[in-house]
């Protein structure tokens, strides 16, 4: 192990303290305007990385990173849906009606498949669960949606990290091919509803 990597360790706290943190931190990265202020998806390949090095376990780790990122999706929702109108005027979304917008348009196109394809793009991650609450979308919808994305998300960017980690710039170089691999889909996606809604 790198002399680097040893020292770092001594910064990190251990067991389920550990685990909590890596959970909090994909937890925060999705919800509404926050997320956009904490790097959650490096971090988490980060941690994928610092796993296949020795530090947490990897299956411990995509757990607590799915489910943080399922329980963030759950409570951006909610927020949507109960305080959408007086949370849009509060300061913190004020500089940010731009994503806003752009999420409800990309809402309005995709519905569903918006929740699963914006948990793998970074500005508009917490702005589309709460966009989905504010429009009414059927909470076992949307809860199918999210949990099948955020399990994803979880296997994906500590999955990277452990396997790529190798180097952090094999790490690098394989978190910006995951991310055009789900960007081909997402287009894949909209050319398909666009022929079918043709015919």
């Amino acid at each position: 192990m790198e002399a680097w990597l040893q020292n770092f360790f001594t910064y990190l706290p251990d067991g389920a303290l550990y685990y909590l943190l890596i959970g909090l931190i994909a937890f925060c990265e999705s919800l509404v305007a926050i997320g956009l202020l904490l790097p959650g998806s490096t971090l988490c390949v980060f941690a994928g990385f610092l796993a296949l090095h020795g530090k947490g376990d990897i299956l411990a780790l995509v757990g607590v990173a799915a489910t943080g990122a399922f329980g963030g999706d759950l409570l951006s929702y909610l927020l949507g849906a109960r305080f959408a109108g007086p949370m849009l005027k509060s300061r913190l979304l004020a500089n940010r009606l731009g994503l806003v917008r752009k999420s409800e348009i990309f809402f309005a196109a995709h519905g569903g498949k918006s929740v699963f394809f914006g948990r793998f793009f970074g500005p508009v991650r917490g702005f589309i669960p709460f966009v989905a609450g504010g429009a009414g979308m059927r909470p076992a919808l949307f809860t199918g949606y999210s949990m099948v994305s955020a399990i994803l998300w979880g296997l994906a960017y500590p999955g990277v990290g452990y396997l790529a980690g190798i180097s952090w710039q094999n790490v690098q170089l394989w978190t910006g091919r995951f991310s055009l691999l789900i960007l081909a889909a997402l287009s894949l996606t909209v050319v398909w509803i666009w022929l079918r809604n043709r015919k």
